[in-house]
């Protein structure tokens, strides 16, 4: 059996505990400020919008030590996309998934100490830690202080266009979500990348 890998050093699993409580924040308060009953919200509106903020200036500071930690340490590599023949292992990953594993079959992309994220792993991160994440930081920062926003964009007003996409960047890391807790159920038993992050030690199928 192959043997453990130290792979979540210290501060990047502190970066994601406080990543993955404070987006949880943020999607009870979004959800409360935009779809619950005004007479019986999830959570009363005024604290809503305030624990929203916090939160989010929480994981704007947050990002700003992933991005520093990710450029100090070598956990940068890992999302860094070799594209030549990445569509082909793009593949194999979803195969794996859709199929393989259900079969007891082999990964074909294992982890190693030199290779973290698997291929579709790696274009999931890369679009969420690089695209998703500081879009919803920066619309978030413009509504927090609206007299940045431009006040019209063609026929629209500038802070509806910009709310809009802030709730619907906020969708799509809600869904990452679910479908990144879900695929951390495919370790070596379905706890066993949970434990990982608490412990620092990837433990291999």
């Amino acid at each position: 059996m192959a043997e453990r890998l130290y792979l979540y050093p210290l501060w990047l699993r502190l970066w994601h505990a406080i990543n993955a409580l404070m987006f949880l924040v943020l999607i009870a308060t979004g959800i409360s400020m935009q779809y619950s009953n005004p007479d019986a919200p999830l959570i009363r509106f005024d604290l809503a919008v305030s624990y929203h903020n916090i939160a989010g200036v929480i994981v704007s500071i947050n990002y700003l030590i992933f991005l520093a930690g990710n450029l100090a340490t070598g956990n940068g590599r890992h999302y860094r996309i070799m594209f030549e023949g990445f569509f082909k292992r793009l593949i194999q990953q979803m195969d794996y998934y859709l199929r393989g594993h259900f079969k007891k079959e082999k990964a074909p992309f294992p982890v190693t100490s030199e290779r973290k994220f698997n291929p579709l792993q790696q274009a999931t991160y890369v679009g969420t830690m690089y695209l998703l994440v500081p879009l919803i930081i920066i619309t978030g920062l413009a509504l927090l202080f609206p007299e940045t926003i431009a006040n019209r964009i063609g026929n629209f007003s500038g802070i509806y266009l910009t709310a809009l996409l802030h709730a619907t960047v906020g969708f799509l890391l809600s869904l990452f979500l679910v479908i990144h807790l879900y695929f951390c159920t495919m370790g070596a038993t379905p706890l066993s990348n949970f434990k990982g992050m608490a412990s620092g030690w990837h433990e291999p199928h």
